[in-house]
């Protein structure tokens, strides 16, 4: 596996190809990074995007632009006068008890069946609490953001297990987000919320699985990279 971070050179985009890349257009970057792995007919790769801003020392002459950090089991081909890239092979040595930090952005989602359908439809995480909340009577603004946070958090620890590891601490939550555009007369909606914290491994071999293919939903639209380091 390569991990890799890469930086887009604007002057190769059209003014259309932009304003998507300045608007955090998930599906445009998805394409806009395939450009990567030409070759490639399956999609070997996962990214997270951030902004350089934030990511980038001074001295790299940081832009207000978008950056992305992405995972792949091929090597990426820099796209010259388009995308830059720095990579490098990526094979985490895990055992039982490591600490380790991490970072998630994921599209928690859970599956409600509806009086009188026989199948059942995926809703917001998030939102399912704010309405079971409103529903219940606690609709203040202090209850209603512990019930969504919450319900947040039980998404992932109820994961934990199958994905190799244990949550030491309460995950920090933040940058939650409603996408939604339409591609091909197709309305594609999805959220995201960033998880931050410390785990415990537990299954090196899980872990390392859920590191190499993703974790959750929308893994083709920049969710599901969990990246991880040590403290």
């Amino acid at each position: 596996m390569y991990l890799s971070r890469v930086r887009v050179a604007t002057q190769g985009m059209d003014r259309n190809a932009l304003v998507k890349l300045l608007a955090g257009d998930a599906y445009a970057n998805h394409q806009l990074l395939w450009k990567l792995f030409t070759e490639s007919e399956e999609r070997p790769f996962l990214f997270r995007q951030e902004m350089e801003k934030e990511q980038l020392d001074t001295y790299e002459s940081p832009r207000g632009l978008p950056l992305f950090y992405v995972l792949s089991s091929r090597a990426p081909v820099p796209v010259p006068g388009l995308l830059e890239c720095e990579s490098k092979p990526f094979d985490p040595q895990l055992s039982p008890g490591d600490r380790l930090l991490f970072k998630l952005r994921a599209n928690p989602t859970v599956a409600r069946k509806s009086t009188g359908k026989q199948s059942s439809r995926r809703h917001d995480v998030l939102m399912d609490a704010k309405w079971h909340c409103r529903q219940q009577g606690r609709d203040t603004p202090g209850e209603v953001r512990a019930a969504m946070e919450a319900s947040a958090e039980q998404w992932l620890r109820s994961r934990c297990e199958q994905w190799g590891f244990s949550l030491n601490m309460s995950p920090q939550l933040s940058g939650y987000r409603q996408h939604q555009w339409r591609r091909q007369q197709r309305q594609i909606r999805f959220s995201s919320v960033d998880y931050e914290g410390v785990i415990t491994v537990t299954d090196p071999a899980r872990l390392r699985a859920a590191l190499f293919n993703g974790v959750g939903r929308s893994r083709a639209f920049g969710c599901g990279m969990l990246m991880v380091r040590r403290g």
